[in-house]
């Protein structure tokens, strides 16, 4: 797209709007985790009435300190994204990259700029996230005993993770780009029917081809707990392709349980983490409230919501990408005789999280409703007490807090404070 195909119009509200968006999200995010750490270290020195009898003050106390300096270092850490985004859009962060793409590969053609473009973004943004990535894992996770990880494993997964995002990416983005070149003034319909195409086929794919590849899955050994997840599977009318083991263990203490694939291809996955801390009635209980988000359609309803703002967001792409105070405003110069198609990607990418971020708290509520109507589910398919009990000891294993501020807890929690969840179990018949 030339220069001279833009519409006209003056960049300096997009300025205006995109610090006055980044500037609001980034005051609420601060106010937000400070309003937690203070909530959380009023409430340390006592374990809550409701779980006294449950929960020992010494995992009160770690939960409360692990909360705490999470918050903490996520604060650091949205400082230095702020500052970051502010450097690569209106202190000319990216508009020095593209001019450099320009001069090194625009000669070997209009793609192969772009591609590189895309790329060079990728790699510098991951490289400056590096040293937060290194202290979250070995200072931070392993700190509170959590991180199970070395630093060769760490390397490794880090080289794994570009090399399959290079395999995997760079096709589905020379696509889009083609189709933005190509398809005329609707190509944003056409890349989002590619997008979502390849969302759907990585569904299938991720389980047998991707996964694997950063972890082993061993079919479930244990004959009677096997028996009973069939049993529960079968009384629920859900299919599987299998049952399986993940080590976990290798990297993290944390555990979980989880489904993935898509039609058949659809897997069980329990961390071995979760097998080694709950019994198997508590497996039971943590699987039918898995499996309740099945039943009530929960997936299906998310996927749906997915496909809507992608579309949504492709159609705005579709027009922000012909307007040159999209560029101007947020710091980068269009290009002259060359595509602009990997720049309008990129701008795209970096300016709209701030906005998104309003959406949080409805996202959220909608979440913490699906929670509850899965745990209703577990406990008509299986036991409430079980399920109470698993989610007292993954909540502790985890150091979840028992205490979190109520309006951090609405605006952020996809899941409901552990007070409340375990109220609403206990409160079925």
């Amino acid at each position: 797209m030339e220069v001279a195909e833009f519409l006209n119009l003056s960049p300096l509200p997009v300025s205006l709007a995109f610090v006055a968006a980044v500037l609001l999200s980034f005051a609420a995010k601060l106010w937000l985790a400070t309003r937690q750490v203070r909530h959380v270290l009023q409430h340390r020195g006592a374990v809550p009435a409701p779980f006294a009898a449950t929960v020992p003050l010494a995992a009160h106390q770690k939960a409360a300190d692990y909360t705490v300096a999470r918050s903490r270092f996520g604060l650091l850490h949205l400082a230095w994204d702020t500052a970051l985004l502010m450097g690569w859009t209106l202190l000319g962060g990216l508009d020095l990259v593209n001019q450099w793409a320009l001069a090194a590969l625009l000669p070997h053609g209009a793609m192969a700029y772009q591609l590189g473009l895309l790329a060079a973004f990728t790699l510098l943004s991951g490289l400056l996230d590096l040293p937060w990535s290194l202290y979250d894992t070995f200072r931070l996770e392993q700190r509170f005993g959590f991180n199970r990880s070395t630093l060769k494993l760490f390397v490794a997964d880090a080289l794994k993770g570009l090399l399959v995002g290079a395999l995997l990416g760079l096709p589905i983005a020379a696509l889009i780009l083609w189709l933005m070149a190509s398809a005329g003034k609707t190509w944003w319909l056409w890349a989002w029917g590619a997008w979502m195409g390849f969302n759907l086929l990585m569904l299938v794919l991720y389980p047998t081809l991707i996964a694997p590849l950063f972890n082993k899955f061993e079919p479930l050994a244990d004959a009677a707990l096997k028996t009973r997840v069939e049993g529960l599977m079968a009384r629920c009318g859900f299919a599987a392709r299998g049952l399986f083991v993940m080590d976990g263990s290798r990297r993290s203490a944390h555990g979980n349980a989880y489904f993935t694939g898509l039609g058949a291809a659809k897997r069980v996955v329990f961390f071995d983490t979760l097998l080694a801390r709950l019994n198997p009635a508590e497996v039971e209980a943590v699987l039918a409230h898995e499996l309740g988000h099945f039943k009530r359609r929960h997936v299906l309803q998310r996927m749906v919501l997915m496909f809507a703002l992608s579309l949504a967001g492709f159609a705005l792409l579709g027009w922000l990408s012909t307007q040159a105070a999209f560029y101007l405003g947020l710091g980068v110069r269009p290009n002259l005789g060359a595509p602009n198609d990997a720049l309008a990607l990129l701008l795209f990418m970096l300016a709209t999280p701030p906005l998104g971020f309003f959406l949080t708290p409805l996202m959220a509520h909608w979440s913490r409703r699906h929670e509850f109507e899965a745990d209703a589910y577990a406990c008509q398919q299986a036991s409430g007490p079980d399920l109470s009990a698993a989610l007292l000891k993954l909540h502790e294993d985890n150091a979840g807090t028992l205490t979190p501020d109520p309006v951090y807890a609405r605006f952020y929690y996809s899941h409901p404070p552990a007070s409340e969840r375990l109220a609403a179990i206990a409160a079925r018949p």
